[in-house]
Order: structure tokens, then C-alpha cells, then sequence
């Protein structure tokens, strides 16, 4: 039985879509992590009293938690990109500022690598994001849409 390798024709197709993939499970898998936490700072009392613990008042553990959920609505619904960014940069903000709090009360790993471990999926996603901002949409596919690279997976 002999084995041959077949050189593919054409990658930028499956690349293209690899992207969008890849843009699409990162940033569900981001949003879910930031709608969980943001749901834990309002409901949970272990999660208000850490909030204490980092010497932040109650009233701005509910407006951080009901900013990251209007921020994981900006990022998943068909809006502007300068929307889209401005939540990638708000998130970028919380989470850098999560690990200086809990690292300035000297905090262990197992309290600041949860930023840690959402950072990355932040910056996974947002390089995603950023891909498909610069891929240019084909000439007879130019139709506007408003979720990133859904028309290219519809090829």
C-alpha cells in the first residue's frame, strides 16, 4: 500500500476560516468566563467579601459586574468594531487591574491566576479579532455582515 501526500491547491480558504473558528470559540469561551465572574460578584457573598478584602466598596463590584456584561454583549452582537474595540480595551483594563489588586495585597496564585488565565483568552480573541478586521472580504462575496467572518465560513 503506498501513501502519497497530496500538496493542497488553495489554504487561504481553510486559513480564512480557521480564523473565524478560532476567533468565535475563543471569544465564546472569553465571554463565558467574564458573564460567570460577573454573575459571581453579584450574587455570590464569597466573591463580595474578596471584593472587601481588595479594599473596594460594594457599589463598584456591581458596576464593574454590569460593565463586563454590557461588555460581552458589545463583543458578541453585530456592532461597530470601534464598539467592539472599546470593550476589548475596557476588559484589558479590568483584568490588568485584577492582578495588581490582588498581587498589591499579596494575594496567592490561586486568587490572581484567574485574570491571568482570562488575559489570555483576552488577547487570543482580540488577535483573532484583529485578523479578521484586516482580511479583506472577496470581491464577489463583498456583502456587509454584521458578525465578523460569517460570510466567510458560509463559502
Amino acid at each position: 500500500m503506498e501513501l502519497t501526500l497530496q500538496k493542497p491547491t488553495d489554504l487561504s480558504m481553510s486559513r480564512s476560516k480557521g480564523i473565524v473558528v478560532g476567533f468565535w470559540i475563543l471569544t465564546a469561551i472569553f465571554c463565558l468566563q467574564i458573564g460567570f465572574t460577573a454573575y459571581a460578584q453579584l450574587r455570590l457573598p464569597q466573591v463580595a467579601e474578596a471584593f472587601t478584602h481588595l479594599g473596594f466598596p460594594d457599589y463598584f463590584r456591581v458596576e464593574l459586574s454590569w460593565a463586563k456584561l454590557l461588555g460581552v454583549v458589545l463583543l458578541l452582537a453585530p456592532v461597530p468594531a470601534r464598539l467592539k474595540e472599546w470593550a476589548y480595551a475596557g476588559f484589558a483594563i479590568n483584568l490588568g487591574s485584577a492582578l495588581i489588586a490582588h498581587l498589591s495585597v499579596g494575594d496567592g496564585a490561586e486568587a490572581w491566576g484567574w485574570a491571568a488565565a482570562t488575559g489570555v483568552l483576552w488577547g487570543l480573541s482580540y488577535f483573532f479579532w484583529r485578523r479578521l478586521q484586516a482580511t479583506p472580504a472577496a470581491p464577489d462575496r463583498a456583502v456587509s455582515t454584521p458578525f465578523p467572518g460569517l460570510a466567510q465560513l458560509q463559502r
